[in-house]
């Protein structure tokens, strides 16, 4: 008893898919009413885009059936197509800004931790660099540095007749001073 209720409901489901197919392609893309004199528009480019999935499958079956109407009236009718599909479809926009969410997140991270790798070999190479302590207060280390700086600038300023260390005076591009 229960196969046969099952079956009915079965065959109730098809029934009722075929008949909804008809009836939305009914204005389907292919339509012989649609001819170059009487070109369809934006309304009915956005119909066959609304129902454009359903007329794929039809039209691989029908020869009669196509996606898309060839005697349409031009750009008003692919915007309205794109629309209707779009809007009916979803587009695929959604799908991807999740993947493109989930994906930055992790991204996001990884780069968030490269990043406090990166400022924390600075701020080591810094403090050893301005002769700081390990444990010294962040601003004290920056202060002695910025000291060690200026110290160095105006030492290199006056130096005004000795060649600059870093120039390359050999003409091969070199600015190590190393052959």
């Amino acid at each position: 008893m229960k196969h046969t209720h099952t079956s009915a409901r079965l065959i109730v489901v098809a029934l009722a898919i075929v008949t909804t197919a008809a009836v939305l392609t009914g204005c389907a893309p292919g339509d012989s009413r649609f001819t170059p004199d009487d070109p369809v528009g934006f309304w009915m480019g956005l119909w066959h885009g609304i129902i454009s999935c359903l007329t794929l499958i039809i039209g691989i079956f029908s020869e009669t059936v196509e996606i898309y109407e060839r005697n349409n009236s031009g750009g008003w009718y692919d915007f309205g197509f794109l629309i209707g599909a779009t809007a009916f479809w979803g587009g695929g926009s959604r799908g991807y800004k999740h993947g493109q969410r989930r994906r930055g997140r992790s991204e996001r991270e990884e780069w968030e931790e490269t990043g406090r790798k990166v400022e924390a070999k600075i701020k080591s190479r810094i403090r050893a660099w301005a002769d700081a302590e390990p444990e010294e207060n962040w601003t004290e280390v920056e202060k002695k540095a910025e000291a060690k700086l200026k110290r160095i600038i105006i030492e290199w300023a006056e130096r005004e007749d000795e060649p600059d260390e870093t120039a390359d005076t050999s003409g091969t591009g070199n600015t190590d001073n190393n052959p």
